[in-house]
């Protein structure tokens, strides 16, 4: 029987310096290729808005929107640690939190949930999300969340005074009872930092190779996300090509008469 990662693997992965591999995954199918591939962590972002739904940004994501595609890729891990993305104003209040955080878990089958910020309100959410059973990663950095707060797609940390705080969340999260951190657009020696200063795992997107771990987006990695690809993205395929050339070639044989054969399918009594 395949062993399932678990918040104490990752832990232990970080005290054994060994490299945490995580990846999005959207939907069964993409779940299953992560899975089979070795990828500890599988993350059901809410950035699948604008992957997978073709929304402008990660804000119009719902929570039944994010339910349904957590469900899905559930039922194709079956050894990562699946964690869901609050979606935007899940955890408005504590109580929301608790509710939204424990459908991911009841409902979607989800392993953990993740959290962006670091302010009061989500210290105060994660500590209530930990005392009622709901692992959380914590994300900090840029969080896309506050894209409209934060100017747009932007580098956090990148003054002293920035750093620092950044800092002093990481440890307030890591007390709160966060299992692991996500570090977002930060420079390289702020991510170093962090990660040597707390328990816990960090999970670098565009925070350079000082994390515990990497993550990205499934889409950018395979060339399927043709829209944006940002620059800490690193393509290993071309499939929106092969996917396109594909269909073309299937286009053509289909317009020029080769698509079925001369020989009958299906003859006179023959079932399917």
């Amino acid at each position: 029987m395949t062993k399932r990662i678990t918040t104490h693997t990752l832990l232990q992965m970080k005290v054994d310096r060994k490299r945490i591999v995580a990846l999005t995954a959207y939907d069964y199918p993409s779940a299953v290729a992560v899975d089979q591939a070795g990828v500890e962590l599988i993350l059901v972002g809410d950035s699948l808005a604008p992957v997978v739904l073709g929304y402008e940004n990660t804000l119009p994501v719902t929570m039944d929107e994010m339910i349904h595609h957590a469900k899905a890729v559930s039922r194709g891990a079956k050894r990562a640690f699946v964690v869901a993305d609050m979606p935007f104003m899940a955890d408005v209040s504590v109580d929301d939190a608790v509710r939204n955080g424990g459908r991911f878990l009841k409902e979607a089958g989800a392993s953990a949930v993740k959290l962006e910020g670091g302010h009061p309100p989500q210290i105060a959410a994660v500590r209530a999300l930990v005392q009622h059973g709901i692992p959380v990663v914590a994300h900090l950095g840029f969080t896309p969340q506050h894209l409209h707060q934060l100017g747009g797609f932007r580098i956090q940390g990148k003054t002293d005074e920035a750093a620092t705080e950044i800092l002093r969340q990481a440890k307030e999260l890591e007390a709160a009872g966060a299992c692991a951190l996500v570090l977002e657009l930060v420079p390289d020696v702020v991510a170093q930092r962090i990660t040597a200063e707390l328990t816990i795992p960090t999970i670098g997107i565009g925070a350079g190779e000082g994390c515990d771990g990497q993550i990205q987006v499934f889409h950018d990695l395979l060339g399927m996300h043709v829209d944006h690809r940002p620059k800490h993205a690193r393509v290993y395929a071309d499939l929106h090509g092969t996917i396109v050339s594909a269909l073309e070639r299937y286009g053509e044989d289909v317009r020029a008469g080769r698509f079925v054969s001369s020989e009958p399918l299906y003859g006179a009594g023959n079932k399917a």
